[in-house]
């Protein structure tokens, strides 16, 4: 799907808009908040262009939520790292907004913009391994020194390309990292998941592990919206919990 100059100079813009919000990373120099997250959303064809929006919109509107921001600035350092990761096949990840402080509605609402005006991309499969990997390398490079590490997968589909989930969930765990999740329950073909299993069952078995990690499913796109506004607050908070949720 092709990306126009309008929409390609609108999302520059926009991240350009949030360099006084995100820091490069240096080792000498590590800004303390209370979690990096990394928001690693699912953008294979089989999510179509209305149910990306309902994606994007859940996002935006719950980062800019009073709840959530009351959560982050409720924190002990009252602030949060995060990253915005788009993903698909075992060959395409992408960071689409960098690293950035969030510790104000005022910060909150200039991530927001800039994910509104950001290009979109949909390409061919289903990689959360691929997603994990590249996760990591994004925390990696965070220019914060957090108390937690989460990496947050959204996603309609099970993994049909790449390494095994598994493999990298271990990993990421192994490296102190914890991995939530929400599946997207919708009525498509589930090709590749076990026999009986449904989606969120899979994110339980497959996807999700470290301290405190949890599922919150949405039951379509249109319930997307209350269930990140649900996770975000609960992963934010670090509020222990069942690990299906909702």
């Amino acid at each position: 799907m092709g990306v126009s100059r309008r929409g390609l100079v609108a999302g520059v813009s926009a991240v350009s808009a949030l360099k006084a919000l995100a820091r490069p990373a240096r080792a000498s120099e590590k800004i303390p908040v209370d979690v990096a997250l990394v928001l690693a959303v699912d953008v294979s064809r089989s999510i179509d262009e209305d149910e990306a929006r309902l994606q994007r919109q859940g996002y935006r509107n719950a980062m800019v939520d009073p709840r959530v921001v009351n959560a982050i600035r409720s924190g002990t350092i009252g602030a949060i790292g995060l990253a915005y990761v788009e993903w698909a096949s075992a060959d395409y990840q992408r960071l689409v907004i960098p690293w950035t402080k969030i510790d104000s509605m005022e910060s909150a609402q200039a991530w927001a913009a800039a994910l509104d005006a950001a290009p979109r991309v949909s390409m061919n499969w289903t990689s959360i391994s691929g997603a994990i990997e590249f996760s990591m390398r994004v925390l990696e490079d965070a220019p914060f020194e957090p108390t937690r590490k989460v990496i947050d997968i959204s996603g309609d589909g099970v993994n049909n390309s790449g390494a095994p989930v598994t493999l990298l969930r271990d990993l990421a765990v192994d490296a102190g990292i914890t991995i939530n999740g929400l599946p997207i329950l919708n009525d498509r073909s589930p090709f590749g998941r076990p026999h009986n299993m449904t989606l969120d069952q899979y994110f339980v078995e497959f996807v999700i592990g470290g301290p405190g990690a949890f599922v919150i499913p949405a039951d379509d796109f249109e319930a997307f919206q209350g269930a990140v506004l649900r996770k975000l607050i609960r992963e934010i908070s670090g509020i222990a919990g069942p690990t299906r949720f909702g």
